[in-house]
């Protein structure tokens, strides 16, 4: 119980940082925000990737009061329409800018002044019965360094809370996590090395990932009763060069959350995968052929009936398959946790909220009704003796055609009827066929009879 009031302490406290951040703030601020105070440049941080680390969260000089988590004067805090999926952490948000401007942009990344520091706290609710409990993670910094590259660095949290410790590299850790029940699972927490930082933030990615104009174009209550856009806010601060004209603000894009009914499942789904995949899936990035960039038109973005470099051994596959979730292949992998997943750094839990999405626009472009896979069990493996594998379908009155040489079914090889016997090695393969929809993908189980 004492762990749990200290939690709930922690957790009323994050609102009272926030709140100290923006002191300077009132309710006749107009901005939120009166006036910038420049940080220093680094805060405590080397300038360069190569220099000595300070070894303790405390030392950075990110905040004044570390085991509070009360921000040092002159940081900023913002937040994103739309995260980057952390298996479902929770995350808080400053920017240290040392004097000196931003280099705007409406579409491109933004550059920001060697010196600037990113700050990024990562709690998990481990307790979904009591939202408040939560279990303080790690604290992430992106430094822009002297040579305008970057450099990262990684902070775990102590298990009192009372100071975050710098990790040499990666590590995994299992964390207790109750569901709504009470039932308790473990659930992988990985903490990033410095070296895996780069491999998102990187030149081709633009560096800075989130603090662009489509994230950062979005209302932000800085105290009680003062709500302002980040972008105007930032630009009364003098943070932009070139400044913005305020007539210019309406005109910029806005990525749109998951759960924004106001808005089309087609801007929702498409800003999920700007914030999810672009840092990689643009022009110049990782090998592959789409964009997945919000700003490019969905019509240039090769998304839609994209053609795709691995196609999973998947007829017709595609990036995104037209009313077809079984041949999307950026779907499918957002969807498992398999080798194929995708982010596939960082990532041990499938964002439901985001998969439902990515199915429902799927769902709503136009094509044929579709046909699921069909389903065989007992899934393949190894057996002692013959077995009998029964084969169906969730469509009423469908056809289902099998072969068990592993060659793929068409809709004139063996009808499934009954329950098959095995009683040798077979790699069996079922399709889903009807009239008036598309068939299904193959599926495939192999089974090793004897052994």
């Amino acid at each position: 119980m004492q762990r749990q009031r200290n939690r709930l302490k922690v957790a009323n406290a994050t609102l009272v940082m926030v709140l100290a951040a923006v002191a300077s703030c009132s309710r006749s601020a107009p901005y939120g925000l009166d006036s910038r105070v420049p940080t220093k440049p680094y805060l405590q941080m080397p300038a360069a990737a190569g220099g000595k680390l300070p070894l303790l969260l405390s030392q950075t000089g990110v905040f004044s009061d570390t085991a509070r988590r009360i921000p040092s004067v002159g940081l900023i805090p913002y937040d994103l329409n739309v995260a980057f999926w952390s298996d479902g952490a929770d995350k808080s948000r400053w920017i240290a800018v040392p004097a000196g401007t931003i280099a705007f942009s409406p579409t491109a990344e933004w550059q920001f002044p060697p010196g600037t520091v990113f700050v990024k706290n990562f709690d998990l609710r481990v307790d979904a019965a009591s939202p408040g409990t939560i279990r303080r993670l790690e604290t992430r910094l992106l430094v822009c360094d002297s040579s305008g590259s970057l450099y990262g660095a990684v902070y775990k949290w102590r298990a009192d809370d009372s100071e975050a410790d710098l990790l040499p590299g990666s590590q995994s850790e299992d964390i207790a996590v109750k569901s709504a029940d009470g039932e308790a699972h473990l659930q992988t927490w990985y903490y990033p090395s410095r070296q895996d930082c780069l491999a998102c933030h990187n030149a081709k990615a633009g560096g800075v990932l989130g603090v662009k104009t489509a994230q950062m174009n979005r209302p932000f209550p800085y105290s009680s009763g003062v709500t302002d856009n980040q972008l105007r806010t930032w630009n009364h601060l003098g943070l932009f060069d070139p400044a913005v004209k305020e007539a210019q603000l309406p005109t910029f894009a806005m990525l749109a959350p998951a759960a924004d009914a106001s808005r089309t499942l087609e801007d929702r789904a498409r800003s999920y995968l700007d914030a999810n995949c672009a840092q990689c899936h643009r022009p110049g990035g990782t090998v592959a052929n789409f964009d997945a960039r919000y700003d490019t038109p969905l019509a240039d973005q090769a998304l839609i009936d994209g053609p795709v470099l691995i196609d999973q051994g998947i007829e017709h596959a595609r990036v995104i398959s037209s009313h077809d979730i079984w041949r999307s292949i950026a779907y499918i992998r957002v969807n498992t946790l398999g080798d194929v997943k995708m982010p596939p750094l960082a990532r041990q839990t499938i964002d439901q909220a985001g998969v439902r999405l990515l199915h429902d626009w799927i769902d709503s472009l136009p094509g044929r009704a579709v046909l699921a896979p069909p389903v065989i069990l007992p899934a393949g493996g190894t057996f002692a003796g013959p077995v009998d594998v029964s084969v169906s379908s969730s469509e009423p009155d469908a056809d289902i055609r099998y072969t068990l040489d592993g060659s793929v079914p068409s809709a004139s090889d063996l009808r499934y009827e009954k329950s098959i016997r095995l009683k040798g090695p077979a790699v069996l393969r079922a399709r889903v066929f009807k009239q008036g929809f598309t068939r299904s993908i193959t599926e495939q189980q192999v089974f090793i009879i004897g052994k």
